[in-house]
């Protein structure tokens, strides 16, 4: 419990996709970095100093328990053992939904793309998240209107389990007209999160939370994305912990398309046109 206790702390105190302070946990372990910060032994870190030493462990915990979530940290049995892959893997996650949906995650597939799709990339989103439920394969992404939305929904209708990693905290429900998508989403799925409960979702928190689609899943498929997308950082993050990605075409003329094609040109993703296809790559390295 006591380690528990210090995660919750640093949880709290440290932004989340540093390489610098998952590193120091990992060597130092959780009680004693925490101890050190409190200690003023990194005077580089005064605002995070400052931060600890505010607030419990019990304290953090808490506020955690009143949104409704719980911490998931790496000392727990259900901990998502893909991420240790990541550079700088999270402190601790918090969750709302279904726990016992976690060990599902080991076979997922994050479905990313853009905010403003065409009705092809709706169709085709929401297609792919039916077709990967009805494999009884996970359907994992980011909870954002547009590509995100249409993937989660699709799952939902197929009855499968689908994952919402936010880039904000579960008190501030971003985007707003969301409510509803993620409190189907708590029912039959999960909600993740890597900030505290009343974190605001911010741009740089949205880049940092797409490492976390790409490792938590087997495979990236970017259905639509814009020549400079969000959903191409998800890929490459993807791609950099050697997890297989792929992208569906579109229209040559297309600009929703043009993040796509860039990726299949660039052979950081794989042309697929089909759920079929994206199982025929995946299954090879799926775990029973």
């Amino acid at each position: 419990m006591k380690t528990v206790l210090a995660r919750a702390q640093l949880f709290a105190a440290i932004e989340g996709g540093s390489v610098f302070w998952s590193e120091e946990i990992a060597t130092l372990g959780p009680i004693e970095v925490r101890d050190r910060l409190f200690a003023s032994e990194y005077p580089a870190a005064s605002k995070i100093t400052e931060r600890i030493k505010q607030t419990t462990g019990e304290e953090v915990i808490s506020e955690i328990t009143k949104a409704g979530a719980f911490i998931l940290t790496p000392e727990d049995l259900d901990w998502p053992s893909s991420l240790i892959d990541l550079a700088a893997p999270p402190i601790a996650l918090l969750i709302k939904g279904q726990r016992e949906y976690l060990p599902n995650l080991v076979n997922s597939i994050s479905i990313v793309g853009t905010r403003n799709p065409t009705q092809y990339g709706i169709r085709i989103a929401g297609d792919f998240g039916v077709g990967v439920a009805d494999h009884e394969w996970a359907v994992i992404s980011g909870g954002a209107i547009g590509i995100d939305a249409a993937a989660h929904k699709g799952c939902l209708i197929g009855e499968g389990i689908t994952v919402a990693v936010l880039g904000g905290g579960f008190n501030k429900n971003y985007p707003a007209v969301h409510e509803r998508l993620f409190a189907e989403i708590c029912e039959s799925g999960l909600l993740i999160s890597e900030v505290m409960p009343d974190v605001p979702a911010i741009p740089h928190r949205f880049l940092t939370r797409n490492r976390l689609i790409a490792a938590l899943s087997k495979a990236t498929v970017v259905v639509e994305a814009a020549f400079r997308s969000g959903s191409l950082r998800t890929a490459r993050d993807a791609a950099e912990i050697f997890r297989p990605v792929m992208a569906v075409p579109g229209a040559i003329n297309s600009p929703t398309s043009e993040g796509c094609h860039r990726l299949i040109a660039e052979r950081v993703a794989e042309l697929v046109s089909s759920v079929s296809e994206v199982m025929e790559l995946v299954k090879p390295i799926s775990i029973k």
